[in-house]
């Protein structure tokens, strides 16, 4: 019998992909019911699932589902506070990317116009 189930580690770093529901309840010592109660709460917090339905979560989910927990547990915020803050800090993040991106396109294009010039 093959196993299906994704690898749980990274060769590289030697830190596991993927942490269980239970893993990531006692990093934070919390309860599973509570992550669940974050993820309909948070849309932005989405752990996959694995073939047999239990909840896998990331290096990057659990970095996010701490940022949650810090807001609204260390920080004061209130559920809607805190997703507001989360959506503004992704939009804010977009629009850096954006901003980034076309900056490097007028780099470019001012580049290849010192080449021409230099012809």
């Amino acid at each position: 019998m093959t196993n299906n189930n994704p690898p749980t580690t990274s060769m590289d770093t030697g830190e596991k992909r993927y942490y269980s529901v239970r893993e990531v309840a006692d990093m934070f010592n919390v309860n599973i019911s509570k992550l669940r109660y974050y993820e309909k709460e948070f849309p932005t917090l989405s752990p996959k699932k694995n073939r047999s339905g239990d909840r896998i979560y990331t290096k990057a989910e659990i970095d996010h589902l701490r940022e949650i927990l810090d807001l609204v547990e260390n920080r004061g915020f209130k559920l809607q506070g805190a997703r507001e803050f989360i959506n503004k800090k992704q939009t804010a993040q977009q629009e850096s990317h954006k901003l980034l991106d076309r900056l490097r396109e007028i780099r470019e294009f001012m580049v290849d116009l010192r080449d021409k010039l230099d012809q």
